[in-house]
């Protein structure tokens, strides 16, 4: 059984910052890539960044140079550092970790609940 949970969300000011943690957690399992995504009222859930177990990271343009995402292989968490935060990445923050069957060999996508980020101006 996987386990995905985001902490972190909160209310901040424009101009400030949070940190997202995603713990994913499965015996059996190895997790590959992680992401967080986002979803704002009205709005399709789009994909924030993310990163594979090498370090490897992409992120979407309209948070690049200020979100920073990392991970802790050891304890598979991974981590959203959001800067210079704005009004428009006010929503819903959801963790999707790629979890791979050891014994097979298999990959499943697994969400978090997600972590709500309001943003006020």
């Amino acid at each position: 059984q996987v386990q995905v949970v985001e902490s972190g969300g909160g209310l901040v000011q424009s101009g400030g910052s949070l940190r997202l943690s995603c713990v994913a957690s499965g015996s059996m399992f190895s997790f590959n890539i992680m992401g967080w995504y986002r979803q704002a009222p009205g709005k399709e859930r789009e994909s924030v960044a993310l990163i594979t177990s090498g370090g490897s990271t992409n992120y979407a343009d309209s948070v690049k140079g200020r979100f920073t995402i990392s991970r802790d292989n050891a304890k598979n968490t991974g981590y959203l550092q959001m800067n210079s935060l704005k009004p428009e990445d006010t929503g819903v923050y959801y963790c999707k970790a790629r979890g791979r069957r050891l014994a097979s060999g298999l990959e499943f996508d697994y969400w978090g609940q997600g972590t709500q980020v309001t943003v006020s101006s």
